[in-house]
C-alpha cells in the first residue's frame, strides 16, 4: 500500500456507499473505485494540480470527473452522515480556523464573497467554522469569507443543534450574549471564557475548558492535507468536499 492510501479495514467500511461500479461495455475497463479515492487522496494530501497525478492512478481528467460526479451526487456528505454515527455528545466545541486563499484560487464566476473568499488580515481568506464532538471528530462544517466573525456563524451553527443538557466549549471570541442565552434557553452548560471587556465576568470550568485542545487537533489534522492548508480550489463546493473527504478519514482513523 502506498503512502496516503485507505487501509482495507477504512475501506471495508464505506465502500458500499459508493456507486455501483459499471461494467464495461467494450473499449477500456472502468478503473475501480477504490484506486480512484486514493487517487483523490493523493491529490488531497499533496496539494498537487490534478494533472500532476502520478500515472499508475490512471488518467488524472478520469479521477478528477469522478471526484466532481460524487460532489454533485452528495456521495460525501452520505459518507460523513454514515460514520458519524456514534458520536460523543459528552460536549460540543465549536471554533473557526482561517485558509489562506492561493491565487489560482480566485477568480470563480460569482465573485469572492459567494465562493466563501474574503479579505482578513492575511490576505484573502476563507474560514472554515466547525463543531466537534467530545473526542474530537467534525460534527459540521461552514464556510465563509475570513473577514466573518466567528460568533456571528457559530451562533447560526449551535442554533441548528440539539444542545441539551450538553457542555459547549469554546475560546472567548464565542462570548456572545446571544449565544449565551441560546445554551441557556437548552439547559447547556456554557464552557466560554469571558471577553476582556466584559464588566462582569462570568464564571466557567477552567479544567473542562482544557478539554478544547481536541478542536485544533481536528484542524491541525485537516491541514495535514494541503489541499486544506492552502486554498487552491475557484468553487467553494469543491473546496467543502476535499474538506469533507478529510473529515470522513478522520473519522476513519
Amino acid at each position: 500500500m502506498r503512502r496516503y492510501e485507505i487501509r482495507d479495514d477504512q475501506w471495508d467500511k464505506i465502500k458500499d456507499l459508493l456507486p455501483a461500479e459499471r461494467k464495461p461495455q467494450g473499449g477500456r475497463p472502468a478503473n475501480n473505485h477504490r484506486q480512484m479515492l486514493n487517487a483523490m487522496l493523493w491529490v488531497a494530501r499533496t496539494g498537487a494540480p490534478w494533472r500532476d497525478l502520478p500515472e499508475y492512478y490512471g488518467s488524472w481528467s478520469t479521477v478528477y470527473s469522478r471526484f466532481c460526479r460524487w460532489k454533485i451526487a452528495c456521495i460525501w456528505d452520505r459518507i460523513l452522515e454514515h460514520v458519524t454515527i456514534e458520536p460523543d455528545f459528552e460536549s460540543v466545541m465549536i471554533d473557526a480556523t482561517i485558509v489562506q486563499v492561493h491565487q489560482h484560487g480566485v477568480g470563480a464566476k460569482g465573485g469572492p464573497s459567494k465562493q466563501a473568499i474574503g479579505r482578513s488580515r492575511g490576505g484573502l481568506t476563507t474560514k472554515i467554522h466547525a463543531v466537534v464532538d467530545a473526542l474530537g471528530n467534525p460534527l459540521r462544517f461552514v464556510l465563509t469569507g475570513g473577514q466573518c466573525h466567528d460568533s456571528v456563524t457559530g451562533y447560526e451553527m449551535l442554533k441548528q443543534m440539539d444542545l441539551t443538557k450538553k457542555q459547549v466549549l469554546a475560546d472567548r471570541a464565542y462570548d456572545n450574549n446571544r449565544i449565551l442565552h441560546l445554551l441557556k434557553e437548552q439547559s447547556a452548560t456554557s464552557v466560554i471564557p469571558s471577553k476582556k471587556n466584559r464588566r462582569k465576568p462570568r464564571e466557567w470550568d477552567k479544567e473542562i475548558y482544557k478539554e478544547r485542545h481536541l478542536i485544533e487537533c481536528f484542524f491541525n489534522k485537516v491541514k495535514n492535507y494541503r489541499r486544506l492548508a492552502t486554498r487552491y480550489d475557484k468553487l467553494a463546493c469543491k473546496f467543502r468536499a476535499f474538506l469533507t473527504l478529510a473529515s470522513i478519514m478522520v473519522w476513519l482513523a
